[in-house]
């Protein structure tokens, strides 16, 4: 099965919403709305986006001003510029380049279970008074330099 990808080139001016069903690779410039939910949106090196972009998998080399909303994934590359907030359930910032925003990496369906998934011990009690009678404690710790078992 063939997937359509779509593009946009650096001349490209586009003022108001977009919408598609399909992959796209912005090369020009974009002002207002842009929704690809179930698809991959690719901002160029060239690409200026001013628009809120809402999409599967979210890839920047260009730069956005806006909010971006992925139920997959951004993917800010090292030449890549976003300022807005950034909703989406993983992120991949890369060295260089520039974010200036909020980040919600929360799960769209189900909260991930695992070390850094704290905030569900806050609604209920027993979940917290199994925590404390199921996580290992440290057999030995550091006291002035030697380990002394506790």
């Amino acid at each position: 099965m063939h997937e359509e990808k779509a593009s946009i080139g650096k001349s490209i001016v586009i003022n108001g919403e977009l919408r598609g069903s399909e992959d796209l690779t912005i090369e020009g410039r974009v002002d207002g709305k842009i929704e690809l939910r179930d698809h991959v949106i690719t901002i160029g090196s060239n690409g200026r986006i001013k628009a809120q972009i809402s999409a599967k998998a979210i890839v920047i080399l260009g730069q956005v001003t806006g909010n971006l909303n992925a139920t997959e994934k951004v993917d800010i590359k090292e030449t890549g510029s976003v300022e807005g907030d950034v909703v989406a359930p993983r992120i991949a910032i890369a060295d260089g380049s520039h974010f200036k925003g909020s980040i919600d990496m929360q799960k769209k369906d189900q909260p991930e279970k695992g070390i850094f998934s704290k905030p569900e011990s806050k609604t209920s009690k027993s979940e917290t008074s199994s925590k404390s009678e199921t996580s290992p404690k440290p057999e030995t710790s550091p006291v002035n330099g030697e380990f002394v078992r506790v």
